[in-house]
């Protein structure tokens, strides 16, 4: 039997594998690196990620779990598809949890530093080539989630927001990257940034239902466009 403290190493130890190689397989998922209809085989996986089978397997089950694997008979887990069916209901919720978020930030005493971000994102609506800046522009966007989060300070909130937020991610990929869409997006979030700052919920609120707004009507229209070239 293992001694007590090369027990809890080992066992400290399988937990960083596992959540390093989970890590890595939901960022490769959601950046489409590993396209939906992909099989995640454990031995495949385990050799990419330099890390043993055991920490795979229960990354895997965890993907399956968030929704963003599949357990297929006669393949084994696979990257599931993304569905445009519910792509109401995925905003309906979206809609719900981002305006209560942003009501609650309204409140916070942290509301200054959405003033800096609102500046960031009037700059970055105003980029020239803002397509090659496009994941500068994703890690400003996750930056105001991040603040959002912490300002509205209710920790329920941040995690149903951060597990919506993975499959919107892949949902946003479908639609491409159209730099006007990018430019009138970073306009949008700085009315949200630039509404908290100033306490204004009922801004906020509005500025934040705009934007998913024409975040919806875009992803639709390009699903839509996508779909008449596949018939």
């Amino acid at each position: 039997m293992f001694p007590p403290i090369f027990a809890f190493c080992v066992y400290t130890e399988g937990m960083r594998a596992s959540e390093k190689a989970y890590e890595s397989l939901r960022h490769d998922i959601v950046q489409w690196c590993l396209a939906p209809g992909t099989v995640l085989a454990e031995v495949e996986q385990s050799a990419r990620l330099g890390v043993s089978r055991t920490p795979v397997r229960e990354a895997l089950a965890r993907l399956v779990a968030d929704g963003l694997a599949v357990q297929q008979r006669g393949r084994g887990v696979v990257v599931s598809e993304v569905s445009l069916e519910h792509l109401d209901d995925l905003f309906d919720l979206r809609r719900a949890l981002e305006c209560e978020a942003a009501r609650l930030a309204c409140r916070s005493p942290r509301r200054a530093e959405f003033a800096d971000l609102a500046t960031a994102f009037t700059a970055a609506a105003h980029t020239e080539q803002i397509d090659s800046a496009t994941e500068d522009y994703y890690q400003l966007v996750a930056r105001l989630d991040e603040l959002i989060d912490q300002a509205a300070d209710n920790a329920y909130l941040a995690t149903a927001l951060r597990n919506l937020r993975v499959h919107l991610q892949r949902v946003r990929r479908l639609a491409k990257d159209h730099p006007a869409r990018l430019r009138a997006s970073a306009n949008e979030h700085a009315q949200i940034a630039h509404a908290i700052a100033s306490g204004n919920t009922d801004l906020a609120r509005a500025a934040t239902t705009m934007h998913l707004h024409q975040s919806f009507q875009h992803i639709t229209h390009f699903a839509t466009d996508l779909k008449g070239t596949n018939d």
